[in-house]
């Protein structure tokens, strides 16, 4: 049995912004002096959306609630059944973001919905996630979500900040061992910027996404495959 340390619990506030090609170029030459990428460099990331057999989570998150949560199996490339994955409950309130997670493997994750087994040994997260499992009685593998993730840090500080490119998707296949091929999300050179920040962002980041022209958005990638597959909505 997996021990729940380490976990993780983030609280912070977060924004994300679609961005051109040449925006995201912009953007990475102008962050050089502020922030430094990562050790891991561009990283694949694969997250396995559960939902309840009738989407309730993605369509109540979809219409845009003061509090929505949701529930995910992460990997970092892709994942064997001794290899460690991550499984996060998110929840977003009053546009704070809370997220929290705990270590394990696909069949310890398995058979925790089957409610077979505990996801990992007994903490404080590891009861908040089965709380929420129990709550929504019954949780199955809805929507695979894959992106190449580069992410940036800045050093002595809270900010972080990722760009997310090639944002894929798919509904068939739903497991972390096989591919990670994917439908596109976006148009081809466009990426997703996330900003995450516990307290106020810096006056020098708010210049640059004014300079570069980056404007908030409230995209959602589990909600746009969602409604792709739903009401067939494309990008424009």
């Amino acid at each position: 049995m997996i021990k729940e340390k380490p976990i993780e619990v983030m609280k912070r506030y977060e924004m994300k912004y679609v961005l051109s090609a040449e925006q995201t170029a912009f953007l990475k030459e102008r962050l050089v002096g502020h922030m430094e990428s990562d050790k891991y460099g561009l990283t694949s990331i694969a997250s396995l959306y559960y939902d309840t057999p009738d989407y309730r989570l993605i369509r109540t998150s979809i219409e845009k609630p003061l509090f929505k949560e949701k529930i995910r199996l992460r990997s970092y490339g892709i994942a064997t059944e001794e290899s460690p994955v991550f499984l996060e409950l998110k929840r977003k309130a009053d546009r704070i973001v809370y997220k929290r997670r705990v270590p394990s493997t696909i069949p310890n994750v398995e058979a925790f919905f089957r409610k077979d087994g505990k996801i990992c040994e007994d903490g404080q997260i590891a009861r908040e996630i089965s709380y929420f499992r129990d709550y929504y009685k019954v949780l199955v593998p809805s929507c695979l979500i894959i992106y190449d993730r580069v992410a940036y840090f800045e050093q002595n500080g809270d900010l972080r900040l990722t760009i997310d490119h090639n944002p894929r998707y798919r509904v068939n296949d739903l497991n972390l061992t096989t591919s990670m091929e994917g439908t596109n999300l976006l148009k081809e050179g466009q990426t997703i910027l996330e900003i995450k920040v516990q307290e106020a962002m810096p006056i020098w980041l708010s210049e640059i996404l004014t300079e570069g022209k980056m404007y908030k958005t409230s995209f959602s990638k589990y909600g746009e495959a969602y409604k792709r597959q739903a009401y067939g909505v494309l990008n424009n």
